[in-house]
């Protein structure tokens, strides 16, 4: 980590020496691995060793970004100075620059984002689960033929961030994949469905049983599917398909989309804008969480700040230049492309769960949809109207009857979280937006 410090820190003291009025950079290390599974045979294996540089330097309030893989003294001295060149020639833009001096600190919580004992888990180890998690969702049921094959994928990785303020910081972080991928074969075709865990420690992953079970009984729960007569009911989200809900609130409050106009959540502050039980977080300091970081790729701390409380919009989301560009503060949700480009990313933005079960949300429907995957991405961000393909299971007096396909569900996302009537307490995590299951009361689902 000293080694990546003193690089990044080198860099910043050239962009200065070179007429940088400030800078900074970010400096990311990443041992990959990666391999894929087919029917017991190994298809693929990957690894790799990568390192990047991107900079960011302001001249005045001329800006320029460049990355390189290639940490040599002459070749950063090289595109540092090309950087600036760059930057001069740029437009002004009164919003460009650092985050203010005061919100950098040295001092950030251990949020237990490394784990050592992946290393011990050799590569026939790593196969191996892959193989067994496929073999267990092949064994399920004799309609299970064939499979989409079964992956794991691993990354360590080291981080740091310097800039002409004085902030140096870094840290590191694991994390894996794996899962599976079972194929169904029936009279109607072939249906495919899977499923996967995701962790930073070894001992959070689900075991390859479980996860080859899992994606077995939901590639299963396919077969037979129907189409439903065009009608208006309730309309059951697993969280797969809830936290892609929660995706689009996560782009209607980000400064980005607020600023350019792009939001149906524009100038809606301190507005009831869901449902009283809706409660939505962004927590960077979520302990193990798969979005967590001490501080984000500006160096601004990480925060844990709520974005809904009880259906009221409370914040939108904010980089250094959103928060100037809106009169907000940096909320540590600077995400830092390879060009060195920053926008707002998530930090475990979640829905946070409710009082009842999967099961008790199903009972509660008469008749109605339990959607499992989203097809296309017919929603307008400006109006909020939505409209997308799906798949899932009809509920009728309470119980999952049988498989749907090929239905469209519509509806309009300010009327959609308005209409959340029952939230799940199976907060699911397999990336930085999550949501357990919810219930909207109404929507369109459009069949035959």
């Amino acid at each position: 980590m000293d080694q990546l410090k003193d690089s990044a820190e080198r860099a910043i003291r050239v962009a200065m020496a070179k007429g940088s009025t400030t800078a900074d950079v970010m400096i990311r290390e990443e041992s990959t691995f990666a391999l894929s599974v087919r029917k017991g045979d190994l298809e693929t294996l990957k690894q790799a060793l990568s390192r990047a540089l991107s900079l960011r330097v302001f001249v005045g309030n001329r800006t320029a970004t460049s990355h390189t893989s290639d940490l040599s003294e002459s070749t950063m001295e090289r595109m540092i100075e090309q950087t600036v060149e760059m930057a001069r020639l740029t437009s002004e833009d009164e919003n460009a620059g650092l985050p203010d001096p005061d919100v950098f600190t040295d001092r950030f919580p251990d949020l237990d984002l490394f784990d050592e004992e992946w290393e011990s888990l050799d590569t026939p180890a790593r196969i191996e689960m892959a193989r067994v998690a496929e073999t267990v969702a092949l064994e399920v049921d004799p309609l299970l033929t064939n499979s989409g094959g079964a992956f794991f994928d691993y990354t360590r990785a080291r981080t740091v961030i310097a800039n002409s303020e004085g902030f140096a910081g870094g840290y590191r972080s694991t994390s894996a994949a794996f899962g599976v991928a079972p194929i169904a074969e029936s009279d109607q075709g072939r249906h495919r469905d899977h499923w996967m865990s995701v962790s930073r420690h070894r001992k959070d992953l689900e075991d390859p049983e479980t996860v080859g079970r899992k994606a077995a009984e939901r590639t299963l729960r396919r077969v037979g599917a129907r189409k439903p007569a065009t009608c208006e009911v309730p309309v059951v989200f697993d969280p797969l398909t809830a936290r892609s809900l929660i995706g689009h609130v996560f782009k209607a409050v980000s400064g980005d989309s607020i600023y350019r106009q792009a939001s149906f959540l524009v100038d809606r502050l301190d507005e009831v804008i869901a449902a009283p039980d809706v409660s939505i977080v962004d927590n960077a300091l979520m302990p193990r969480g798969l979005g967590s970081v001490p501080f984000d790729d500006e160096g601004v701390p990480g925060h844990k700040l709520p974005i809904v409380e009880a259906g009221v919009l409370k914040n939108y989301l904010h980089t250094s230049y959103t928060a100037r560009k809106l009169g907000g503060v940096p909320t540590g949700n600077g995400t830092r492309a390879l060009s060195g480009v920053i926008t707002t990313g998530p930090n475990n933005f979640s829905l946070q769960p409710g009082p009842y079960t999967p099961e008790e949300i199903i009972e509660s429907v008469e008749s109605g949809l339990y959607v499992v995957e989203l097809i296309g991405a017919g929603v307008n961000p400006v109006t909020g109207d939505y409209s997308r393909g799906a798949v899932g299971m009809w509920i009728e007096n309470g119980c999952l009857a049988y498989p749907v396909h090929e239905v469209t569900i519509a509806g309009n996302l300010d009327a959609m979280l308005k209409d959340i009537q029952m939230i799940g307490n199976d907060l699911t995590f397999l990336g930085s937006v999550a949501s357990p299951t919810l219930k909207l009361g109404n929507m369109v689902v459009s069949g035959e």
